[in-house]
């Protein structure tokens, strides 16, 4: 597989001053072009010259682009001047050994395996070097200094893979769901100049989840830094993967997924461990019994969603008393269990059209829901999708008869992926 020749990606927020316009001129006259050879490849290279030169006049419309995300082009920025490339006393600078995009793996390949932990580590070697941006240089390690050659270091890949080729090596997954060391990532197949773009997932900044840290190879060197979800541009274009070959939770797993202790919950706790219980509630249907917060004081908002998850589960008295235990923290923190399911007017929530969880609609899944799923989507006018069905298996055509319903409520983005949640499933059974 020949690596296409294009830009991976230069975010409309980088530098606008005008030192760094003089030096991508100064970049777009110094690009060789050597004479001789066949006819067409002299024209291919003239055209890529002049496709540079054009990049230079068009990225005058960075500041405007700038200004649109938020931020003043004038504002002082750590990244603003480019540095020169620092020395690599720890080996020569050379590309991994069979360095082009490699493609997908084979069925039978087997993957590196490494942690959460491991991913960020790596991730943040760079940051702490400042790897200057480049798509034709190679750091010490072997790896490409862009964005998708960044990714493939961070999770131990072997090979530089290409935007293109990255998804292969993860498996699809719901923004809600992104864990530290997954990878979000947006690939235009039509014109991969425009847009292409990935970065790794480093944890949320709140519990609004409308920005999380970002680890990304950008110009003008690696950066980590709080990001919009899911980017400043194309936001709604970008599909969240987890890497094949990851195990273990996140960093620091064994002290995040340890149930803290009884006493850190109920009447008169003040704590983290109870604003971390709210975010976990709300990701699992708790959003409605929060007012505001959730807070590290508790609440009766938190006392009726854990309940409400815990009825979920199908326990009863005792163990849906609201005040969780291990088995409630557990279920949380790993993903596992039964979502709250959407409030029922009329009376308590009615079991038949409770949601299952988002684990039972996956490539690859089948079972009942689904096919309750295919029925009432045809039921409601959105089956145009099925040739046959729907059926038990979950294939393509369910999930882009889900994105019609969803984009019909009009949502967009990551709301309307083609994968149900808690609100999709109660306004289809509603």
């Amino acid at each position: 597989m020949t690596v296409p020749v294009f830009e991976e990606y230069e975010p409309a927020i980088d530098c606008v001053c005008a030192g760094c316009a003089l030096q991508r001129r100064a970049a777009a006259r110094a690009v060789p072009v050597r004479y001789g050879g066949h006819p067409a490849a002299h024209g291919a290279r003239r055209a890529l010259v002049l496709a540079t030169a054009a990049g230079v006049v068009l990225s005058c419309g960075a500041a405007g682009a700038a200004a649109a995300a938020g931020q003043s082009p004038g504002a002082p920025r750590a990244d603003k001047d480019p540095e020169p490339v620092p020395d690599t006393p720890q080996g020569e600078k050379g590309p991994l050994k069979g360095s082009g995009a490699s493609g997908p793996p084979s069925d039978s390949a087997v993957l590196r395996k490494t942690t959460r932990a491991e991913i960020i580590n790596r991730a943040k070697t760079w940051v702490d070097a400042k790897v200057p941006y480049s798509m034709e240089k190679y750091w010490s390690d072997g790896y490409r200094q862009d964005c998708s050659g960044y990714v493939s270091m961070a999770w131990n890949l072997g090979t530089n893979e290409w935007t293109g080729s990255l998804a292969s090596y993860g498996t699809r997954i719901a923004r809600a769901d992104l864990q530290p060391g997954d990878m979000l990532l947006f690939h235009n197949p039509a014109d991969p100049s425009k847009g292409s773009h990935v970065t790794l997932f480093g944890g949320w900044t709140d519990y609004t989840r409308t920005h999380y840290v970002a680890y990304e190879q950008a110009r003008p060197r690696t950066r980590k830094q709080s990001t919009p979800m899911a980017y400043w541009s194309n936001s709604d274009r970008y599909v969240a993967y987890r890497y094949k070959g990851v195990s273990g939770g996140a960093p620091g797993s064994s002290s995040t997924t340890a149930f803290p202790g009884a006493g850190q919950f109920g009447p008169g706790a003040n704590n983290a461990h109870v604003t971390r219980l709210g975010e976990m509630l709300i990701a699992r249907g708790g959003k409605r019994f929060y007012a505001v917060g959730p807070g590290p004081v508790w609440g009766e908002a938190d006392r009726r969603a854990t309940q409400a998850f815990q009825q979920a589960q199908g326990w009863k008295g005792v163990e849906a008393d609201g005040l969780p235990g291990p088995d409630t923290w557990r279920l949380l923190t790993t993903g596992a269990g039964r979502d709250i399911p959407a409030a029922v007017t009329g009376g308590s929530p009615n079991a038949s059209v409770a949601f299952p969880g988002r684990g039972y609609f996956q490539p690859g899944s089948s079972n009942s829901h689904v096919d309750r799923l295919g029925r009432q989507l045809v039921k409601k006018g959105y089956g145009k999708h099925y040739v046959s069905g729907p059926d038990p298996r979950w294939t393509e055509a369910d999930r882009r008869n889900v994105e019609a319903f969803q984009r019909a409520q009009g949502w967009r983005g990551g709301a309307a992926d083609g994968y149900p949640g808690p609100e999709t499933w109660r306004r289809l059974f509603a």
